[in-house]
Formats: structure tokens, sequence, C-alpha cells
């Protein structure tokens, strides 16, 4: 083994206890699920600014009909996406699940 190798995996297991000691420590890294908590969130205030935008249009105060549109479709997008990210999980879930220990 080269001396790169060895270095590389000395690193390695020096960033492992590292994690380690901070998740006992209650000070853990955020993960996934606080991800996924935020994108949701993110996504919520873009619905709800859409429609806002839109009851405005409809009670005529709205300023300007183009930033409504593109609202609108900023929120769609981010509605795909949450979709297909979704959809993507669970399918990786169920490959998980299905595999022979």
């Amino acid at each position: 083994m080269s001396m790169a190798a060895i270095d590389a995996i000395s690193a390695l297991q020096t960033t492992t206890m590292s994690a380690s000691t901070q998740a006992t420590a209650g000070t853990a890294a955020p993960g996934f699920a606080n991800w996924v908590e935020q994108e949701v969130s993110n996504l919520n205030t873009q619905l709800v600014t859409a429609e806002q935008g839109v009851q405005k249009l409809a009670t005529g105060t709205a300023e300007n009909l183009h930033e409504v549109m593109l609202q609108l479709e900023q929120a769609r997008l981010a509605m795909q996406v949450a979709s297909q990210v979704r959809s993507r999980v669970l399918e990786a879930y169920q490959d998980v699940m299905r595999m022979q220990v």
C-alpha cells in the first residue's frame, strides 16, 4: 500500500471518529430529515406566495401580471420537483426493502 492510501484511511477514520463523538454529544450535523423539512417549508412559502398573488389578481390589486405568473410558474416547478423527489425516495426505499439479506 502506498503512503497516500494509508493517509486517506487514517483521515477517514479520524473523520468517522469525530462524527461519532459529535453524535454522542448531541450536536449532530443536520440530516436528511432536517433538509426535507426545510425544503417542504420553502415549497409551502412559494405556494402561499403564489396563492396570494392570484388573490390580488382576482381582486384587481395586483400591480404586475407578469410577477404573478412568474410566482405561479415557480410554485408549479417546485411542486413538480418535490413530487419527483418523493417518487425517487419511495422507489429507493422499495428497492432496499426487496433486497435479500
